[in-house]
């Protein structure tokens, strides 16, 4: 009888039966040896397959503390692992565990297709020939919806990452791919959007008779003095690289591997990169900034950019190409790059200020951004900026700032080219923003920075942060407005109840009216309800809803004022909520965490995006810059 009191004397029996069975060094497919297939150290957590060469579970923890979140594999399947027909031998290593696979039937002593071998914080995989029994590909298949797994390296023609490369896994840490000896192979990559993720190891073959990669936990993140022992930072380091997602088959940079790719999205990835250290041998973050900056340059449009006419492409796009661009350089091996490509960065630049139509020295959409026209679906385009469900136009308060730092990069990529008439330019057009851009969207009704002046030369304010945040941080404001705008926009935040600072803040305090909204639908999902001041889609995705999304601007702001009280109260518990992984995944109600109203009720859609975790900037600003005494 197989009563409860058994199980104890059964799993014992079980056991020592196991262990019998890796004494004498041989484990069969039908055994379930879960126990002897499971590896765990400080830093790496694996489970072997018992039926093919394969991982069922992988966690690591980069920082080495004993962290291990959810699994990342999606084991093999009980068919698949039927059909496979192999028999894995185990054994004991120094420090670890060794898999060996071999075809059933295929002598003991012959060359195993594939060993997998663990230790504290190495996964090794070693192919070898055998004409008699032909290894295939090893392939590990991730579940983006538990770990929204990327590989960042350098990719081929044929879709193929060359190695060395880095696998990150989001809140845990990273694995870096090598394959020692003379061989460099590259190994194949794929992502679907919200679907699995997998990796291709190429196996030996008769030419190429054995192939070994080996997988090393690591955590790469800003050395910062003082954050090491300090455990408040520790989601930082483990989520650094978060925002760098690569999307194989766009060969862009993106919103997560399997997802689009946004170009006024590239200065964030960019500004990230040039703070990381390596992420191996011979393999920089800026390597792949530049990856997609080439396939850009090469033609390929990406979301807000229009290609063929580039006046067409949203406000904030250009200068995102321009800033993404000029960190390149500045982080050194690029001028070879620049000098090839000068011509063409150039043309950003220049088809940037072309938008200027009244010569006021703000940059322009084509769109007006007047008040009420996107109810009646005749304008066929997006707003002009990230915040696409905001009806953003004409001249445009974010993007006009990034345009204003993306001058001052297209001057230092100019003058270190010798291009002197160029630099003087590009300084004086940003001079001519900057002597506008206060004048034009501050709002003394409010006291703070406005979104966009539309056309018809209404200001449409609604208390962004971000605006404000930015403005203050690019030095847009004049120093004797600068704190009492953060005033007013922490006394407003207050009035209206915000305090939730561990999902972020909401882009904007108060609901954008309908006739300002783009996205209109009955339950207000998108932010767009039908009350026409919009209050029923208040909090919802980009109106009003509490997000990581953009917040290092606030923290920016208020850390450049000498502020730091105010933004630690934001950073700490955002940092707490990224340990926790609470920006990702999805709800009860099948939406995602990357944005949510403020009782906590996910309403994103994406289950992973990277913009929340340029958050992360805001630590090395904390710690390594000095900033003034509050006045």
């Amino acid at each position: 009888m197989n009563t409860p009191a058994h199980y104890p004397t059964r799993r014992r029996l079980v056991r020592g039966l196991l262990l019998a069975a890796t004494t004498a060094g041989i484990l069969t497919a039908p055994a379930t040896a879960a126990d002897d297939l499971s590896f765990s150290s400080p830093s790496l957590e694996v489970r072997l397959s018992p039926g093919a060469p394969g991982l069922e579970a992988l966690t690591v923890d980069g920082l080495g503390l004993g962290k291990h979140g959810a699994n990342a594999i999606r084991p093999v399947t009980a068919t698949a692992a039927a059909a496979a027909d192999f028999t894995v031998r185990m054994t004991a290593v120094t420090g670890g565990k060794q898999a060996e696979y071999r075809r059933a039937g295929q002598p003991a002593d012959s060359a195993p297709p594939w060993m997998i071998a663990v230790n504290a914080q190495h996964v090794r995989l070693v192919s070898q020939w055998n004409p008699a029994a032909p290894p295939a590909p090893l392939t590990f298949t991730f579940d983006t919806g538990r770990v929204q797994t990327t590989v960042l390296g350098i990719l081929n023609k044929n879709g193929t990452v060359r190695l060395p490369a880095l696998m990150h896994l989001p809140g845990q840490g990273s694995l870096r791919i090598s394959s020692p000896g003379g061989n460099k192979p590259a190994i194949g990559y794929t992502a679907k959007r919200r679907g699995d993720l997998t990796t291709t190891f190429p196996a030996a073959t008769a030419a190429t008779p054995r192939v070994e990669y080996q997988l090393v936990v690591t955590a790469i993140y800003p050395e910062i003095p003082g954050i090491a022992g300090d455990h408040r930072y520790d989601s930082f380091r483990r989520n650094w690289l978060n925002t760098l997602q690569l999307n194989p088959g766009m060969r862009l940079l993106a919103n997560n591997s399997g997802s689009s790719s946004c170009s006024f999205c590239y200065y964030e990835y960019a500004d990230i990169a040039a703070k990381s250290p390596p992420l191996a041998d011979g393999l920089t973050a800026l390597d792949l900034v530049r990856q997609t900056l080439d396939t850009i340059l090469g033609g390929s449009g990406a979301y807000g950019l229009k290609p063929k006419n580039l006046e067409l492409s949203a406000s904030d796009a250009l200068p995102s190409l321009l800033i993404a661009a000029a960190e390149c350089v500045r982080g050194g091996k690029s001028d070879d790059w620049l000098a090839a490509n000068y011509a063409g960065i150039k043309n950003w630049a220049d088809k940037m200020l072309a938008t200027d139509k009244n010569g006021n020295g703000l940059v322009e959409y084509i769109i007006s951004g007047n008040s009420g026209i996107w109810s009646n679906g005749a304008v066929k385009v997006r707003p002009s900026n990230w915040w696409d469900t905001i009806g953003f136009g004409h001249e445009d308060a974010y993007a006009n700032a990034l345009a204003y730092r993306a001058l001052g990069s297209m001057e230092m990529m100019a003058r270190h080219l010798g291009k002197a008439d160029d630099a003087t330019r590009y300084h004086a057009a940003a001079e001519k923003l900057h002597a506008a851009y206060f004048k034009a969207f501050y709002n003394p009704a409010t006291g703070v920075i406005g979104g966009w002046r539309s056309a018809d030369g209404e200001l449409h304010d609604y208390y962004f942060l971000f605006v404000n945040g930015i403005a203050i941080h690019y030095g847009l404001v004049p120093p004797a407005k600068a704190n009492a705008i953060m005033d007013v926009l922490m006394a407003k935040m207050k009035a209206v109840g915000y305090s939730q600072f561990h999902m972020g803040l909401p882009g904007n305090l108060i609901t954008v009216a309908l006739k300002d909204y783009v996205h209109r639908d009955p339950n207000g999902h998108h932010g767009g309800g039908v009350r026409d001041d919009n209050a029923d889609g208040f909090q919802k995705y980009e109106n009003g809803g509490a997000t990581g999304c953009f917040v290092y601007f606030t923290l920016a702001a208020l850390y450049d004022l000498g502020r730091s009280a105010e933004a630690d109260k934001i950073l700490f518990p955002m940092l707490e909520e990224y340990d926790r992984g609470g920006f990702e995944g999805r709800g009860a109600n099948h939406k995602s965490n990357d944005w949510r109203m403020w009782d906590g009720t996910p309403m994103g859609y994406e289950g992973f995006l990277v913009d929340n975790y340029y958050t992360l900037l805001a630590v090395p600003l904390k710690l390594t810059h000095p900033h003034p005494a509050p006045e």
